[in-house]
């Protein structure tokens, strides 16, 4: 366990800089692929969105045409995203308890950064399970998280420069990182995790990983890359429920 971590998201300041974010630099290669890869993996259009914040993601769902629930831990964040979406649905839940909602109920769960903020294997599982729960049969859970590289270069909407200790960091171990494209220039605090560990974390919530994105920048697109033409800084995991022997694949 990680002793003092603190979601830096659990903040009323933060989430006032945070609600004013969208899509700019590094965070618009974050979101730049998954209209493709949701439309190639998922069927269906009931969605819940994990971790949901602000409502940043559960809006960008909404525009691919599902039909969205945001969750949240944070009320400070729901607060901003009913404001920016008053006809959305936020609800706030407690951590790695989803019982307001029944079994096989979405066909996709969006996580976008959400597993960044938890600490530990026992709490990742826990989450993963849930949102397992949640999946129809055929539902997928798309999670978008941090690469482990992005807490040791400079970014276009990141800066690492003033955390060297970031580069010795393992799995599970604290990290910070300051995004600079909002007001709020508070380090944030990040749990890194690695691709070994995840897929770790996914058998244990009995998650079949189906695919895998490292999304690279391109020149030509209109902003000022750092390092995110050779280095992806975001990972985005596709999984479903782990089948049973004998299963038909979709």
């Amino acid at each position: 366990m990680i002793v003092g971590f603190r979601n830096s998201y659990q903040d009323a300041r933060r989430a006032e800089a945070y609600a004013k974010l969208e899509f700019p630099g590094t965070y618009y290669l974050a979101y730049r692929d998954l209209p493709e890869i949701i439309s190639e993996h998922v069927r269906g259009r009931k969605a819940v969105d994990f971790g949901c914040g602000t409502g940043r993601s559960t809006r960008f769902l909404q525009r691919l045409g599902f039909d969205v629930v945001g969750i949240d831990i944070a009320e400070d964040m729901l607060e901003k995203a009913r404001e920016l979406d008053p006809e959305g649905d936020y609800r706030l839940v407690d951590e790695a308890n989803f019982s307001q909602f029944q079994d096989d109920t979405f066909d996709l769960a969006l996580s976008a950064f959400t597993f960044d903020n938890i600490p530990t294997m026992e709490k990742k599982v826990k989450n993963f399970t849930e949102l397992g729960r949640l999946l129809k049969s055929e539902g997928r859970i798309v999670n978008l998280v941090s690469s482990p590289e992005i807490y040791m270069h400079e970014w276009a909407s990141f800066s690492t420069r003033d955390f060297p200790e970031n580069k010795k960091a393992k799995s599970g171990d604290k990290i910070r990182i300051i995004q600079t494209d909002t007001e709020d220039k508070r380090p944030v605090e990040d749990v890194v995790w690695t691709d070994e560990y995840y897929q770790a974390t996914f058998m244990k919530a009995k998650l079949e990983l189906i695919a895998t994105y490292r999304p690279l920048a391109k020149k030509t697109e209109p902003y000022k890359w750092i390092n995110e033409t050779r280095i992806p800084p975001w990972v985005i995991y596709v999984l479903r429920k782990q089948r049973s022997i004998g299963a038909t694949d979709l």
